[in-house]
């Protein structure tokens, strides 16, 4: 059975974010983006401008859908029976290379990013059925946001 992906963004600021998600979502073959909180959306001149900068297009072949509360995202997601997983450094993380496959149970798979500062919304981990940190040996202890995702988007959808 083929998964399905999508991808949730948690108040996302920077429209060069979003746009350079968008166009890792869709080289990859996710079905849709959800833009939580203040992650702005292609909806408006400017944002259209800006956001496609960096999606080329891309915000053009991915369904996508703003919703101002991530948390009711979420759950609507859980009610369709997607297995979350949250992309975050947090205590109950787990390096995302000991994910070795996926449930076998669940054929809809939602990846959660947040915000460039503050991450996931700690409350909306607790809705997550799993939280997965990107191992690092620099200095810095996290990655751009978009450079995050295509690196957990593409470990997860080559997870078999």
């Amino acid at each position: 059975m083929k998964k399905e992906f999508i991808a949730v963004l948690d108040n996302i600021r920077s429209l060069l974010n979003v746009g350079s998600i968008f166009r890792t979502a869709e080289a990859i073959g996710f079905k849709k983006i959800y833009l939580g909180g203040i992650t702005p959306a292609p909806d408006t001149l400017h944002h259209k401008k800006n956001i496609h900068k960096t999606a080329l297009g891309a915000e053009e072949f991915l369904n996508w859908e703003k919703k101002r509360q991530t948390l009711k995202i979420l759950q609507q997601l859980k009610k369709e029976g997607y297995y979350l997983i949250a992309l975050e450094l947090h205590p109950q993380s787990i390096n995302i290379t000991k994910l070795k496959k996926l449930p076998k149970k669940y054929d809809k798979i939602a990846l959660i990013v947040g915000n460039e500062v503050k991450g996931v919304n700690k409350k909306y981990l607790q809705l997550c059925d799993k939280i997965v940190e990107i191992p690092l040996s620099g200095k810095k202890e996290s990655l751009n946001v978009s450079v995050a995702f295509g690196i957990g988007a593409f470990w997860l959808k080559n997870l078999k």
